[in-house]
């Protein structure tokens, strides 16, 4: 047996504007009113923090710059003169 395929079918047509508007109706009843922002704002930083560490990976790390170790200046020079009794 051969399966066959229904012509015109791809998976862009999953995202159409009433499958969209089904899945928003069943999210807004599972999740209700006040649960909604919370998800999209954790989802908002979740693809944020996935797209940093993606470019983190991706991109070569930034060179860094190395400091000198500078020597502590000299102390100044002492006087000539004689230390004062008091």
């Amino acid at each position: 047996m051969h399966s066959r395929r229904a012509e015109g079918h791809k998976m862009g047509d999953l995202l159409q504007p009433w499958h969209l508007i089904i899945l928003a109706i069943v999210a807004f009843l599972l999740f209700g009113a006040k649960r909604l922002p919370e998800l999209g704002k954790g989802l908002g930083e979740g693809l944020k923090g996935f797209r940093e560490g993606i470019k983190g990976v991706s991109d070569p790390p930034p060179p860094t710059t190395q400091q000198s170790t500078q020597t502590p200046p000299p102390p100044p020079p002492a006087s000539n003169e004689p230390p004062r009794q008091g």
